[in-house]
């Protein structure tokens, strides 16, 4: 006889697999397309399909789990209505199952969620509630009245429904597709990865599934590195669909099962990270395909594709992308169109210190052999030096960028700032020269992006620090990025004290005083 363990992990599997073939998502979601990818799939030398959940009635695969969730519930728990705490993609989902279902749906939501998000959960019947600065602030106020009015809490992810609606899309796939060979997942709480990840370990265990996270929020690869959940200090916002500090407990629990043949784990341990750069490539990708605009988390499987068949040189392989979502702020493009140059590899930004003599700009961009400059700032550092930061046009992608490092390195004292975040969000606009102020440190904070939140920061600072620099530009998100320098007046004193305020703001932050760009233009 199998041990017990071993029994209880079959029996998970084929229980899911089973929830997953009698899921009612089809009472409201569509079946969606799983289309060809031609000019992607000639770029990379591989067979590549999108599958089309950004045309679900909510732009979002998250309709599939939530209905299946509320749909299932006893007549008299729909009576009583159902409730979640969610910003995104989930939210919209709830509303138009409660809409669908005839039930009353309450949707949480922080009271930094952007008005946009608000009304679109508004038109399709939800009930909003404004709560807290946070989504944990929200999602425990959501819970808490759940128990108190004796109404159903949805989860986004942690629930073994919400799971099997998500895997619908894997049954969807091997119908459409019966040669494929990877299915690519980006990856947040893990509803969708679990689901998806049950239905072919268990009938297709022939197919991987690759999931793919956003650097800033890789919440699934620090738990296979530890074998055991874990909650990241902090977590990007930039790809907002996936934004999760901690994978979910049941779906963690799925994604470290064996295939049922026990030819391996039904998910590969290996997760693809991919960053912001990368994503906003994946975004133009897409749009170039098919005239669609995703959102962030919707291009991380492409993402995730093209970094994957880069590291494993692959070729003429079956792949899919789950295009997860399209819900995103129109003023976000602006920001996206501007980071897809690095992403693409089309760009690459320097900073380079140059004589500061007549001639020095025309021998400089000479030393580039005819290169096309795409931005060019320049300031005086002293009575003999310039700093430059310059964008240089590139046309073979990363070898041309070290190319052209290994080229200034000849004549000039150069850094490749193209993979400093700092200065790609921050450093370029600020460019002008040296303050040299003792006391100085630098921070980034992390702002709601709301009105009364500057001013909220200024007053919980209070005057004891004096802030010397302070750059805030918006590109459309939940959360602004601020640089800011503060002088430290009482630092011999008290030379955490800094610090001690900095906690008390309750904004994340991070110290970056070494910053390389900082050092060379600011400092």
């Amino acid at each position: 006889a199998l041990p017990i363990s071993v029994r209880w992990k079959i029996n998970m599997l084929s229980r899911l697999v089973r929830q997953i073939l009698q899921a009612t998502v089809y009472d409201v979601a569509i079946e969606t397309p799983l289309e060809a990818a031609p000019r992607i799939s000639e770029k990379l030398n591989n067979n590549i399909r999108f599958k089309r959940e950004d045309l679900q009635p909510v732009f979002s695969f998250k309709l599939r789990g939530a209905y299946n969730r509320i749909s299932q519930l006893p007549q008299d728990q729909l009576e009583r209505g159902v409730i979640t705490a969610s910003a995104g993609n989930h939210a919209q989902g709830v509303a138009l199952s409660g809409q669908k279902l005839g039930i009353r749906a309450i949707i949480v939501m922080p009271k930094t969620t952007p008005d946009i998000k608000v009304q679109a959960v508004k038109r399709l019947g939800g009930e909003v509630v404004l709560h807290g600065d946070s989504f944990d602030v929200a999602n425990k106020y959501a819970i808490q009245r759940a128990q108190d009015e004796g109404m159903t809490f949805i989860p986004p992810y942690d629930d073994e429904l919400v799971m099997a609606g998500q895997g619908t899309i894997a049954n969807e796939i091997l119908r459409q597709w019966r040669d494929v060979e990877y299915v690519f997942v980006a990856v947040g709480g893990g509803g969708l990865i679990a689901g998806v990840a049950a239905y072919l370990g268990d009938v297709a265990p022939h197919v991987k599934v690759i999931p793919v996270e956003y650097d800033e929020s890789a919440c699934l690869k620090a738990a296979f590195e530890a074998n055991e959940r874990v909650i990241l200090p902090q977590v990007g916002l930039f790809a907002d669909g996936t934004a999760v500090a901690q994978i979910g407990e049941k779906p963690f629990e799925v994604l470290q099962l064996q295939k049922s043949d026990q030819s391996g784990p039904i998910v590969e341990r290996d997760v693809v990270l991919v960053n912001t750069d990368e994503i906003c490539a994946a975004i133009k990708d897409t749009f170039d395909e098919n005239r669609s605009i995703v959102e962030p988390s919707g291009a991380m499987a492409l993402a995730g594709i093209k970094k994957y068949v880069e590291q494993h040189q692959l070729q003429n392989k079956n792949m899919v992308s789950i295009v997860c979502g399209a819900n995103m702020n129109f003023d976000r493009l602006r920001y996206i169109a501007e980071r897809t140059e690095l992403g693409e590899h089309k760009e690459a930004i320097f900073a380079v210190t140059i004589p500061e003599e007549k001639g020095a700009f025309l021998n400089f961009c000479r030393a580039l052999q005819g290169r096309n400059i795409t931005e060019f700032n320049y300031r005086a550092s002293d009575a003999t030096a310039a700093q430059v930061f310059v964008g240089i046009s590139l046309k073979s992608g990363e070898k041309e960028r070290h190319d052209i490092y290994e080229l200034l390195k000849t004549q000039y004292d150069v850094d490749d700032l193209s993979d400093d975040e700092v200065a790609k969000l921050h450093i370029r606009y600020l460019v002008g020269g040296h303050a040299d102020i003792e006391n100085e440190r630098l921070f980034r904070v992390e702002f709601p992006e709301r009105p009364g939140a500057l001013l909220t920061f200024l007053e919980r600072l209070g005057p004891t620090h004096n802030i010397t620099l302070f750059h805030y530009r918006n590109h459309g998100a939940a959360e602004g990025r601020v640089l800011v320098g503060l002088e430290a007046s009482d630092a011999k004193q008290n030379p955490d004290g800094l610090i001690e305020t900095l906690e008390k703001i309750t904004y994340p932050y991070q110290e970056i005083t070494n910053n390389l760009g900082y050092q060379r233009f600011l400092k």
